[in-house]
């Protein structure tokens, strides 16, 4: 080939190969143009799905305490420790890493074989910040830490079947804190970070929600009392070897719940080692036949009919009466006596003469009308209405055992709250478990102030010297009150040699301002009766919690009770 002819084709070849570059940096810059343009949200998106994750900030669970701002549920930061185990399952540090825990290795490594096919699980769960601290500074491949909140109950066992408690993920589960869980919990909030290839996090890049925490809830009891009395009641359960027992203490001018304690108990802090009787709010939950703490009620129903007044005399000769099959007997023949006397000595025979003269009709609607058979409204998950039958065929034994409390059932909160009706003046209070701020609910006028005053000096003439409740009394006060012994429900009926005994007491008379129920339920032993097992324990409590809310001693005397109420009582 002639040499010119060579040269014009090398020229070609070379302006063919810039041309081809040239033309494949233009196709380069277009499609660089077009993914930076046209394809960079897809794009990104497509990213993001690979690297960025989001994960929940925890939010802080608002605080519950009781009416003076003592704490009984706050939540304390803690870390959980956790794995990819895909990441750690190979890892040559297993032995150190379950030293750090506190673990056996084979432990670690029956777990990491369970999740093999995970990327994730705790090893871990709200350990305290310095442990946790000491596993992560060690820098493990596959080993992380998150921050998160665990419930702690100051007051422990104390207030633990009304607060409840909260599982490990911060739900509420059991009593106040799962009845309030939605206004405790708040709003969790998110942050979002990048990660590698092998999930480790390269860096946080936003919060776009900040977590909100949750609204504080203030109780309506007071720390003081539940101390007693859940002191006083656990002292008592024992020594009567009893199979539990219940205390109930309402404000009787607002309807609030004081003090609220069961017994057997469980440690809020260690749940795990709790029995289900243990964690049970008994005084909202079971029912019991209240017995002859209706009588009351029921005499009530007398004063109002018009034909008794607590004056009227009663013919209870000769000590026992007879109703169908059944006969009512009284300890003693107590022959004539008055309606206050009747209640004074817890007569069968009074009580059933009077419920056969007035009809069962009248009494169960006083009953009725005192929130018997009806749910008190509080919220509080599995609580009781109780039951307060009315069927259309009554036989003569039911109507008459209606009267003094068989064959009706009510909590201990629900007999402490119709007992309120007659420590403020006739008037009841919705019960509230949280702290009232500004005006107390009205209520609703149940009876008349004067029915209210005459039951409540009946009530008193049970604490005197001839009454049933002499052990009720409390040094320097004057109180009021009724017994009750109930025989327990079994398999076949009622159990011959076991029994309920309950107190519902009112002080001080002279202007009523807290209402207390005891229960004792299956006490062992020959003492048995409200009288002698739950009378002394509501003097016990009484005596201290008239002290604590600065109650003045009472001058002990012979003015009535109607006359200090009529001059400035509770309305």
């Amino acid at each position: 080939m002639k040499p010119g002819i060579r040269q014009s084709l090398s020229h070609w070849r070379f302006y063919t190969v810039v041309g081809v570059l040239c033309c494949l940096l233009v196709l380069l810059v277009l499609r660089v143009f077009s993914l930076q343009i046209f394809d960079y949200e897809f794009l990104q998106d497509e990213g993001a799905m690979r690297s960025v994750r989001t994960a929940e900030i925890p939010a802080y669970r608002g605080v519950i305490t009781d009416r003076r701002g003592e704490p009984l549920a706050v939540s304390t930061p803690v870390v959980s420790i956790w794995a990819n185990p895909k990441i750690l399952r190979n890892s040559d540090r297993l032995e150190e890493l379950a030293q750090a825990l506190g673990m056996e290795l084979t432990g670690l490594q029956d777990k990491l074989s369970r999740y093999r096919n995970k990327q994730f699980m705790y090893l871990q769960r709200h350990q305290v910040p310095e442990v946790a601290r000491a596993v992560l500074e060690k820098k493990i491949a596959g080993v992380y830490g998150e921050r998160e909140y665990r419930r702690f109950y100051p007051a422990g066992e104390v207030a633990a079947q009304l607060v409840g408690l909260t599982n490990l993920d911060g739900q509420g589960i059991a009593g106040l804190e799962l009845a309030y869980n939605e206004w405790l919990q708040g709003t969790p909030g998110k942050k979002k970070y990048i990660k590698d290839l092998h999930g480790e996090v390269v860096r946080d890049i936003g919060v776009p929600q900040v977590a909100q925490p949750g609204k504080d809830l203030t109780l309506s009891i007071d720390l003081r009392l539940q101390f007693i009395q859940h002191r006083q009641l656990q002292r008592a359960v024992n020594a009567l070897g009893a199979e539990s027992g219940t205390v109930v203490t309402l404000d009787s001018h607002t309807g609030e719940v004081l003090a609220m304690v069961n017994y057997p108990v469980y440690n809020p802090n260690s749940p795990k080692g709790g029995s289900a009787a243990g964690m049970r709010n008994r005084a909202m939950t079971d029912v019991y036949e209240p017995g002859s703490t209706m009588k009351s009620l029921t005499l009530v129903a007398a004063l109002e009919s018009g034909r008794y007044t607590p004056d009227t005399i009663i013919d209870t000769s000769p000590g026992r009466i007879r109703v169908g099959p059944k006969v009512y007997p009284d300890p003693l023949n107590y022959g004539e006596i008055s309606v206050t006397r009747v209640l004074q000595k817890s007569s069968q025979v009074g009580v059933t003469k009077i419920a056969l003269d007035l009809g069962h009709e009248p009494i169960w609607e006083v009953f009725n009308r005192f929130g018997i058979g009806q749910s008190p409204g509080t919220g509080f998950p599995g609580e009781s209405a109780g039951e307060l039958p009315n069927r259309p065929r009554w036989y003569a034994t039911e109507k008459v055992s209606l009267a003094f409390g068989y064959g009706i059932t009510a909590t201990p909160l629900q007999l402490a709250n119709a007992y309120t009706v007659f420590a403020n003046g006739g008037v009841q209070r919705p019960v509230s478990l949280l702290a009232l701020e500004g005006e107390v609910p009205a209520g609703k006028r149940v009876i008349s102030r004067a029915t209210s005053i005459h039951i409540l000096n009946m009530l008193h003439a049970v604490t005197s010297d001839d009454g049933t409740a002499r052990r009720a009394r409390v040094p320097g006060y004057r109180v009021g009150g009724k017994t009750g012994t109930v025989h327990k429900v079994g398999p076949s009926g009622y159990e011959k040699h076991k029994y309920v005994a309950l107190f519902a007491g009112i002080a001080p008379v002279d202007n009523p301002r807290i209402v207390t129920v005891v229960v004792i339920n299956d006490p062992q032993g020959e003492r048995y009766g409200g009288g002698a097992v739950a009378a002394p324990v509501f003097s016990e409590i009484t005596n201290d919690a008239l002290r604590i809310l600065n109650i003045p001693p009472t001058e002990i005397g012979s003015v009535e009770v109607a006359a200090t109420i009529e001059q400035g009582g509770p309305a």
